[in-house]
């Protein structure tokens, strides 16, 4: 492991601030040619913020300490836009391993359904623990589940991420549309209108922070067109507007939603989401698989954000986003790890290889170089949250950074440094810094004890699964 150490340049300050992580093996900006930063960055570990990139044959304008980056490849932290960190607890379910998503969902809503406070902060833990191991610094979390007992879901998230040092953008999330008045969730995990609104008030109000140094925001986030009412899309769009933050929801994920949306509304999923005054630059949404072309016109001119979640749609058989058509209508176009239940892991790095192959299976290697790639995963991620001092490496941005090394056997006689990271299948960040401080280091997370952690989601899971009513669902 390569430590950390003091410069001898009599000109420096041994105990100060500014970090300059020197000479990587390889860095990629997401901001501009990766030649200006060759030689490193410098890091303000007091206040957060890059404050130099380090060209080639160039030395600092002044920096405190030394980080020898010679074995590293440095990335901007890496931004996962959709997730649902609730699901860790469900991966690999053998009843619904082989289901598509509408199938998928009534197979483990009754599951979900009960969920406890113990439980939701394992799942949480874990879920955040292995996307800071991957180098995702920044999380969109999707969380919509909100059985008895479970109304502080938002607050149990807060508190896990807050420990475990990440930066997040947090969702309340809602369902209100049940089986008994035609959606597809069961009536045990809906809750009515007015609640769901006084409570999304409440976490905006509690913990959203919109200052250049936010390390946790809150958006609104009705689940999907098949299990909310259009008087809530509304009235929740309302009120984003009235507290100034974002908008998230699923949308045009399967055939089985758009063939919901017509015959529910009349209406197309853009058509619908347009109608509940949606379409607008404050809304980002996960998967936005099944658009035609002028849907994605539409999408784009009005700056919507796109949650691309490839290893999920391909796990559900859902289809393939049409990413690059998006990007270039002007939609910012993010990468997802989507739910830990439909993915399986919660691994930022390997979605970026995902999401370039799956890209280069209809475009081609040329529209989809690793750069492209790479960037969905941080300054288009950030663009489609709508986070705009975040995932770049450059002056005045947050110092928000993973670093891979590249001495296992999957990179032996691999030569593009950065390159290899995607196409060799980097999955685990060697070092990882949010706003100036070490999270991950050496691989691993200071303070957190992983053999705890892993065995006591393996007992919320099995208690998850304990239902003697109800014999199927036992895991």
């Amino acid at each position: 492991m390569t430590l950390e150490r003091p410069t001898q340049d009599p000109t420096t300050q041994p105990n100060g601030s500014l970090l300059w992580i020197k000479d990587p093996a390889g860095i990629h900006t997401s901001s501009r040619d990766n030649a200006y930063a060759s030689r490193g960055l410098v890091v303000d570990t007091g206040t957060g913020v890059i404050t130099e990139m380090v060209g080639a044959g160039s030395e600092p304008t002044r920096y405190d300490r030394v980080f020898d980056a010679a074995a590293h490849v440095v990335l901007p932290g890496l931004i996962n836009t959709h997730h649902h960190f609730y699901q860790t607890l469900t991966r690999a379910w053998a009843p619904v391993a082989d289901a598509e998503l509408f199938p998928w969902l009534q197979g483990l809503y009754p599951v979900w359904a009960r969920l406890t406070p113990d439980a939701l902060e394992s799942a949480v833990t874990v879920a955040v623990a292995e996307l800071l191991l991957s180098g995702c610094t920044t999380a969109a979390d999707h969380h919509y589940v909100f059985p008895a007992g479970m109304e502080e879901s938002v607050d149990i998230e807060v508190d896990v991420v807050q420990r475990l040092g990440a930066r997040a953008m947090l969702t309340r999330g809602s369902m209100s549309l049940g089986q008994d008045d035609g959606g597809l969730p069961p009536q045990s995990t809906v809750q009515d209108h007015d609640t769901i609104l006084a409570d999304s008030q409440r976490v905006v109000e509690k913990y959203h922070q919109g200052g250049e140094d936010a390390r946790i925001r809150v958006a609104l986030a009705p689940c999907s067109p098949f299990s909310v009412t259009r008087e809530l899309m509304r009235d929740t769009a309302a009120l984003a507007t009235d507290l100034d933050v974002r908008l998230h929801t699923h949308l045009a994920e399967t055939i089985d939603e758009e063939d919901f949306c017509r015959e529910r509304f009349g209406l197309r999923t853009v058509d619908y989401l347009e109608s509940v005054g949606w379409l607008s630059s404050r809304t980002w949404l996960g998967h936005a698989i099944h658009l035609d072309d002028s849907e994605i016109a539409r999408l784009g001119a009005a700056g919507v954000g796109v949650a691309h979640c490839a290893t999920s749609n391909m796990r559900l058989g859902s289809g393939t986003c049409r990413a690059l058509e998006l990007e270039e209508a002007g939609s910012p176009v993010g990468l997802g790890v989507d739910g830990s239940a439909s993915n399986d892991g919660s691994n930022m790095i390997e979605e970026v290889r995902a999401a370039l192959n799956i890209q280069r299976l209809s475009a081609g290697p040329s529209r989809v170089p690793v750069s492209r790639a790479l960037n969905w995963a941080t300054c288009g991620s950030a663009g489609a949250l709508g986070w705009d001092n975040i995932g770049v490496l450059e002056p005045g941005a947050r110092a928000d950074l993973v670093m891979f090394t590249r001495d296992e056997l999957r990179f032996a006689g691999s030569h593009d440094p950065v390159a290899s990271l995607v196409l060799c299948g980097a999955h685990r960040a060697d070092r990882v810094m949010v706003d100036g401080r070490w999270v991950v280091e050496g691989g691993s997370l200071p303070g957190v004890d992983l053999e705890r952690v892993i065995a006591r989601q393996g007992e919320q899971a099995r208690l998850l699964m304990r239902d003697e009513s109800n014999p199927a669902v036992l895991g």
